[in-house]
């Protein structure tokens, strides 16, 4: 088992957890192993999100990096998906986000990209772990005319904001309506500025929230975990859509005019309804992962689509879809991955591609939601001890318990238990028909996990 590395980098509360000499290693460890094979002196680039302790971190991996050898240039605040865009587009060794996604300030985390722009896999983490734990660091130092530079390159936000213009700018202008009005929420993180450059560039018309951070207020009650703000500005505004990004601007969900929520399931319904519509969709085929609704399972079917499911994961998503050459996939919690545009989940991305297809069908957002029916699904965390969360497999009360119900829903439901990669929870989830009644169940068998593994 990884010792730093989770299912989306490391993730700790920074300076007491993640502090400066751990982020240090983690920078040395990381320029040696994903640029051993380089015949170069390594470039790399850092970009962050707006969390108060984003340039603490930012400082101790840039020296790292410089330490290492290697020359960084620093992109500032700037989206997870402009950074993996840029790292390709200027033929970059390897980036790096300073970032804790979704979660409150206190929180940070690194995330680490190849030159391709792609997270790395598991198998390269754990050998950046292996290094740091070795005692081979020491080595790893650069001396006299060997020692890193760094520069600061925030204008390169700009080239980010052209990707959009270049793949969206006429196919938008030529369907776009004078009533067709825009919600934006952008967490107070990373796409608080770049959301509304893109917007005004493409001439979409929009009104702005949480697009003031001061470091400690992201994803604090806004965004794509907490979108019952943006549903009552959608309302209240009478706005034909709203999107909302996570904190480093990787996710989007939507609310419809009505403010009723657009899920990932729902997003990925509706964008691969449009692509195959254009015989864009590669092999007629989503991927998604385990956690995804039985909805989209249906909708797939019924549609004559292949649907793919993969372990919990945007990284997982990729894989698959890599492997075997498909072109979309995600998360119900809103990472979608298009890649014909970006080998990584983009928000900015999502909900152009979303207003595009609402644009283009010449439809409402909550006649597009019609595409897909979802079953109704509950999600509760159980608590757990941070080195128990695997054991839920080992216990017999628990494993019945899950058996049980399995076999009662046969086959008009299910349940599935996953601990979280990031925190010390046991996550819950089980969808059927009648949602009272999965609630009531979920909730026993989180009390019971919540009991067992304290």
């Amino acid at each position: 088992m990884r010792k730093y590395f989770g299912t989306d980098g490391i993730r700790r509360i920074a300076n007491t957890e993640l502090t400066p000499e751990l982020v240090y290693k983690v920078a040395k460890a990381g320029a040696y192993v994903l640029s051993k094979h380089t015949d170069h002196r390594p470039t790399i680039l850092i970009g962050r999100d707006t969390r108060i302790s984003g340039t603490l971190i930012e400082s101790a991996m840039l020296s790292g990096f410089l330490s290492y050898g290697a020359n960084v240039k620093l992109l500032g605040v700037i989206p997870t998906p402009a950074v993996a865009y840029l790292t390709r587009k200027l033929n970059a060794d390897a980036s790096v986000v300073i970032s804790a996604s979704h979660n409150t300030y206190e929180f940070n985390g690194i995330k680490y990209f190849s030159n391709k722009g792609m997270k790395i896999p598991d198998a390269l983490e754990e050998e950046i772990e292996e290094v740091m734990e070795s005692g081979k660091l020491d080595e790893l130092k650069a001396v006299n005319d060997k020692i890193g530079v760094s520069e600061y390159c925030l204008d390169l936000i700009d080239e980010y904001v052209y990707f959009f213009r270049k793949n969206f700018d006429d196919n938008i202008e030529k369907y776009l309506r004078d009533d067709f009005i825009v919600g934006l929420d952008t967490a107070n993180g990373a796409t608080s500025v770049v959301a509304e450059k893109v917007f005004k560039a493409l001439g979409i018309k929009y009104k702005i929230i949480n697009n003031n951070p001061n470091g400690i207020n992201i994803n604090e009650n806004c965004g794509s975990t907490h979108l019952e703000g943006l549903k009552k500005f959608v309302k209240e505004n009478k706005l034909s859509l709203g999107v909302a990004y996570d904190g480093d601007g990787d996710r989007c969900l939507a609310v419809d005019e009505n403010g009723n929520e657009i899920d990932g399931d729902k997003l990925l319904a509706i964008i691969s309804n449009t692509l195959r519509k254009k015989g864009k969709l590669n092999k007629d085929t989503i991927v998604a992962t385990v956690m995804s609704n039985l909805g989209l399972n249906k909708y797939a079917k019924n549609n004559g689509l292949n649907l793919i499911q993969t372990k919990v994961g945007d990284r997982y998503v990729l894989e698959e879809m890599l492997k075997n050459g498909y072109n979309l996939g995600g998360e119900q919690s809103g990472h979608v991955i298009l890649l014909d545009y970006n080998p990584t989940g983009d928000g900015i991305l999502t909900s152009l591609m979303l207003i595009q297809s609402i644009l283009e069908e010449n439809k409402k957002a909550s006649e597009l939601s019609e595409t897909i029916k979802l079953y109704p699904q509950v999600l509760i965390n159980a608590k757990v001890d941070a080195n128990k969360k695997y054991d839920y497999e080992k216990d017999e009360e628990i494993k019945l318990a899950i058996e049980n119900l399995q076999k009662e829903f046969a086959g008009n439901g299910r349940v599935l238990i996953r601990p979280s990669g990031t925190e010390p929870l046991v996550r819950v989830m089980i969808e059927g028909e009648d949602q009272q009644y999965i609630t009531k169940k979920a909730g026993e068998v989180a009390a019971l996990i919540e009991k067992k593994l304290k």
